[in-house]
């Protein structure tokens, strides 16, 4: 099945990546295994019931054709592919374990999408943790003014006047008469004060929150890519996973995604996505035809305000030393300066894939590796497999630069 959906990606759009669709199974590679005798070798003895031809011991001749007899031309049904339907989460699991992710950044990318969290105002009932303290006590005291609930000055006033006139030796002729109204009034006071609660449950409030779509975001994808004669078909099919799960990762941060596609050889173009990987077009190799290529599709389509701006470029490192200052200077004076991210893969040779490289740089990684030294929003890896793809997005998940800086 997972060979299905890699054999799948050379047919499908990266834009369509995440959708669901159908992938189809030869009959031949997917039959069960079983335990038989051997056809050939090995000592037997057998019994044949109504032999008339053979004694014991008797040597039988090989049929002619060899150990057993195939079907004829025009003989017999044929049996077609399976067909299976795959759902987006489905094609995706698959398609990201050929990868080789790890759970928590699978997760992240065939998750749906999240909706932000607000505050939303007050309510009478919540949970107790988002109890709001301060406006809780404030609709109290408006409910005890308003009810006009005796303070406690009041009644500590009233306790100390009856502890006067009780101790006042002689008393007054209005004493008696004072002091009865003294504390009839304190009677009253503490009947209001436990009738009208400090707190009454009206008065709770709790903190409401409410899930809103985070809000429409917009995002510009640059493939680059050299298709000079050096690059084979598999540092090409290298690329365009790299690119699609690039892709794949900005649509879970963006409503909106465009994908630019620009190749190279000596010169730049931009093209479809069918021309961009299956192009039979060769030459020599200036890197800076591609760059300036891609200034000028943003300064005619892309407002940096206005657009997250990712570039993936995609080489076997092989360029003209010549045209490294030229590269230099454009990624640092004009790229970097309103691109998100800019990654960088070098794609190799599957047979060199667990040799040692250490020491074997290309001319365009020397070129580079100052300027990612310098800036923290360019990324270089190499990769010689398809199971060495993933560093550079573990690069981008680590910092969590792509989703912090657009936000």
């Amino acid at each position: 099945m997972q060979q299905a959906v890699r054999d799948s990606l050379k047919d499908r759009s990266i834009k369509d990546l995440d959708k669901e669709g159908q992938i189809s199974i030869q009959r031949d590679v997917i039959h069960e295994p079983t335990l038989h005798r051997a056809a050939q070798g090995g000592s037997r003895e057998r019994v044949f019931p109504g032999n008339h031809d053979y004694m014991e011991g008797d040597r039988i001749k090989r049929p002619d054709g060899g150990a057993g007899a195939g079907s004829k031309a025009g003989q017999g049904e044929g049996n077609d592919d399976f067909q299976f339907a795959l759902s987006r989460e489905e094609f995706l699991d698959l398609f990201l374990d050929d990868l080789e992710l790890p759970d928590l950044a699978k997760r992240r990318l065939i998750g749906g999408a999240v909706d932000g969290i607000r505050r939303a105002g007050y309510s009478t009932v919540g949970n107790p943790s988002n109890l709001s303290v301060p406006r809780t006590m404030q609709k109290a005291m408006s409910r005890r003014l308003a009810l006009r609930r005796p303070k406690g000055a009041d009644l500590a006033r009233i306790e100390e006047e009856i502890a006067l006139i009780e101790a006042r030796d002689p008393a007054l002729p209005d004493d008696a008469v004072r002091l009865e109204a003294l504390r009839e009034e304190r009677s009253t006071v503490i009947r209001r004060r436990n009738l009208i609660a400090y707190i009454d449950p009206v008065d709770l409030r709790y903190r409401r929150f409410e899930t809103v779509p985070k809000p429409v975001a917009q995002a510009v994808m640059f493939c680059l890519m050299d298709v000079s004669g050096s690059m084979t078909e598999h540092m090409k099919d290298l690329a365009k996973r790299f690119f699609a799960l690039l892709h794949l990762f900005l649509s879970r941060c963006y409503e909106h995604v465009e994908v630019v596609f620009i190749h190279h050889t000596d010169r730049a173009a931009e093209v479809d996505e069918q021309t961009f990987f299956y192009s039979t077009v060769t030459g020599g190799t200036l890197v800076s035809s591609a760059l300036e290529k891609l200034i000028e599709v943003v300064q005619e389509r892309f407002r940096p305000d206005d657009w997250n701006i990712y570039v993936a470029q995609a080489s076997d490192g092989d360029t003209m030393q010549s045209d490294n200052g030229r590269v230099v200077s454009l990624m640092q004076q004009e790229i970097l300066p309103f691109s998100q991210y800019f990654a960088y893969l070098e794609v190799g040779r599957e047979e060199f894939a667990d040799i040692e490289t250490i020491g074997t740089t290309t001319g365009l990684w020397q070129a580079y590796a100052p300027v990612s030294e310098a800036n923290r929003n360019f990324v270089m890896r190499k990769v010689h497999h398809r199971r060495e793809i993933y560093p550079v997005f573990r690069e981008l998940f680590q910092r969590k630069g792509v989703a912090e800086r657009s936000s």
